[in-house]
C-alpha cells in the first residue's frame, strides 16, 4: 500500500461515490492487518490510550507481559487491569515520561516504559479575507494538534536488572563473609579459652569430696555442652554463608525432602500443624550436594513454620518439567507484600522480630550453585509459595562439519 493513502483519502472525501466505498473500506482493513502484524511482531510492549485512559489498541508482548487477553482490555481503564498502575500522576505533566517498574504476575519481570501523550493534526476549512496585493477572497486549511491519548512503549530489562542485582549480591555476600570470618575467628579464641579452663576445674574437682565433685562436675558438663553448642553454631553459619563448590552425586531429591520435614516433625506435631507432601514418584536422580540441599529445604520449611500460626498447612509438591526437577513450599501463613517481596533476598531484611534475614539469601546460593532457579509468589494475608527448579537436563553441542549446515537445528543438541 502507497504512504500517504490516508492523507489521500481524507482529500478525496467530498468526492468518493457509493461504488468506491466498499473498496476504501478493504483497503483500510489492509492497512490495519498490516499495521497489527508489525507491533505484534516487535519485542517491545506497546499500549495505546485514549484521552480517558481507556485502552484502545495493546500488541502481543504487552498483553504476555501484564497477563491480559486484548478482547478484556480494550475499551476499559489501564489502570483498572494493571493493579499499581498509577495513570493520573503518570501523564498529568503532559510530556513525555520514563520510569521503571517491577511486575509480579504473570512473570517476575522488570520493565522500562516510556509514556508519551498521542497528538493528531485537526484541520479547519475556512474563507479568509485576501491579502492587500490580491483581489477577492479564497479559502485557506488552518491546521491544528490537540491530545488525543498517550502510548506506552515498554521494554523488557529484566536481564540486565538481575545481571546489576547479582553483582551487588555478590558483593555483599563477599562483605559478609568477611566480617563472618572476622566474627568466627574473634568468638572462637574465647571458646578454646573456656574449653582450656573446664578442663583445669574438671582436673581440680576430682580432689574434692563426693558430694561437692558432683555438683561441680555437674555444672562442669553444663558449661562443656554450652561451649560446644556455641562452637558448633559458628561452624554451622561459616558453612552456610562461605560459598563452597558442591560436592556432587545422585540424589534422590524427594528423599532429602522428607528427611528435612522429620526434622521438623516435633514442632509440626506440638503446633497443630499439617505437612501435605505430593511428591512424584517418577523424578530422576540429580546430581546434587546432599547436605547443601538439604539445608536449602530445611531454611525453607523453617521460614514457612514461622510465618504460620497453629493449624498452619505447608504443602510441599515436587513435579518434573522437560528441563527443570520442581521443589515447590506452600504455606498458609501471612503472605508478603509487593515492596517486601522485591527486598527478600536482600542481607539481613526481615521480616520477623528475631529473624537474621540471611535463610533466604543462604537458599538461593545453594541453588543457584546447583545451576538452578527460585522464585516467590505471594499476596498478603494469603500465603507465600517458593518454588526451586533444578535441572536434571545437561545441554551439549557439537561442532557441524562441513555440508552439515543444512541439518535442522535440533540436531546439533544433544541431551
Amino acid at each position: 500500500m502507497k504512504a500517504g493513502f490516508l492523507e489521500k483519502l481524507i482529500e478525496r472525501l467530498g468526492r468518493i461515490g457509493p461504488e468506491e466505498v466498499q473498496n476504501y473500506f478493504l483497503r483500510l482493513a489492509q492497512e490495519k492487518g498490516f499495521l497489527e502484524t508489525v507491533f505484534n511482531a516487535i519485542h517491545e510492549g506497546i499500549i495505546v490510550t485514549d484521552s480517558n485512559g481507556r485502552v484502545t489498541y495493546l500488541n502481543d508482548a504487552a498483553c504476555k507481559w501484564f497477563g491480559l487477553e486484548a478482547v478484556d482490555v480494550i475499551g476499559k481503564r489501564l489502570d483498572e487491569r494493571v493493579r499499581g498502575l498509577d495513570w493520573g500522576s503518570l501523564t498529568q505533566s503532559g510530556g513525555p515520561l520514563s520510569r521503571d517498574m517491577e511486575i509480579f504476575y504473570p512473570e517476575n519481570r522488570f520493565i522500562n516504559f516510556y509514556i508519551v501523550p498521542l497528538m493528531i493534526e485537526h484541520r479547519e476549512t475556512g474563507v479568509v479575507a485576501a491579502s492587500a496585493g490580491r483581489g477577492g477572497s479564497g479559502s485557506s486549511t488552518l491546521a491544528t494538534e490537540r491530545q488525543v491519548g498517550h502510548v506506552m512503549i515498554l521494554r523488557d530489562i529484566t536481564e540486565s536488572r538481575r545481571t546489576a542485582q547479582q553483582t551487588i549480591e555478590s558483593e555483599r555476600l563477599n562483605a559478609l563473609t568477611l566480617l563472618a570470618a572476622g566474627v568466627a575467628h574473634e568468638i572462637g579464641n574465647p571458646l578454646n579459652s573456656l574449653h582450656i579452663h573446664l578442663q583445669l576445674m574438671e582436673r581440680k574437682a576430682q580432689e574434692l569430696e563426693h558430694n561437692a565433685k558432683a555438683e561441680l562436675q555437674q555444672s562442669i558438663d553444663v558449661a562443656r555442652s554450652e561451649v560446644r553448642r556455641l562452637d558448633s553454631i559458628v561452624t554451622q553459619f561459616l558453612r552456610a554463608i562461605r560459598p563452597s563448590q558442591p560436592r556432587l552425586h545422585p540424589e534422590n531429591v524427594n528423599a532429602i525432602v522428607e528427611e528435612a520435614v522429620r526434622f521438623f516433625m516435633p514442632e509440626i506435631q506440638d503446633r497443630d500443624m499439617v505437612v501435605e507432601q505430593e511428591l512424584r514418584a517418577d523424578l530422576p536422580l540429580l546430581q546434587l550436594d546432599r547436605e547443601q540441599m538439604k539445608q536449602a529445604f530445611y531454611n525453607v520449611i523453617k521460614n514457612s513454620l514461622e510465618a504460620m500460626k497453629r493449624h498452619g498447612t505447608l504443602r510441599i509438591r515436587t513435579d518434573l518439567d522437560d528441563k527443570h526437577v520442581i521443589v515447590s513450599f506452600t504455606d498458609t501463613g501471612s503472605g508478603m507484600s509487593a515492596e517486601n517481596l522485591s527486598r527478600v533476598f536482600e542481607p539481613y531484611f526481615t521480616t520477623k522480630p528475631s529473624g537474621s534475614g540471611l535463610g533466604l539469601l543462604i537458599v538461593r546460593r545453594i541453588v543457584r550453585e546447583h545451576g538452578g532457579e527460585l522464585s516467590v509468589e505471594s499476596t498478603q494475608g494469603k500465603g507465600l509459595t517458593l518454588a526451586i527448579r533444578l535441572p536434571y537436563v545437561e545441554r551439549r553441542i557439537r561442532m557441524l562439519e562441513a555440508g552439515e549446515t543444512k541439518k535442522p537445528l535440533q540436531e546439533a543438541v544433544t541431551n
